[in-house]
């Protein structure tokens, strides 16, 4: 096996494999250009909703009083 064939050989799973996903996307957009902004309509609520998770998680974890440092406070 050359390093040709080996970087080839990315190329293929890339190109054949793993772009499957984002090809069914773009013929999708073709048909119905709703059904690929709901797509992403789903994604971004979906990251919007963690996000506003994760800051409510930090906001609680500020006001808490409990002590959560692991070295001396007052040495």
């Amino acid at each position: 096996m050359t390093w040709i064939g080996f970087w080839e050989g990315i190329a293929s799973l890339f190109e054949n494999v793993l772009f499957i996903p984002f090809d069914a996307l773009r013929d999708l957009e073709l048909t119905t250009w709703l059904g690929a902004n709901v797509i992403s309509w789903i994604l971004l609520l979906a990251g919007a909703i963690t996000f506003i998770y994760w800051m409510l998680k930090l906001k609680s974890f500020n006001e808490s009083e409990e002590s959560t440092y692991t070295f001396d406070e007052n040495p």
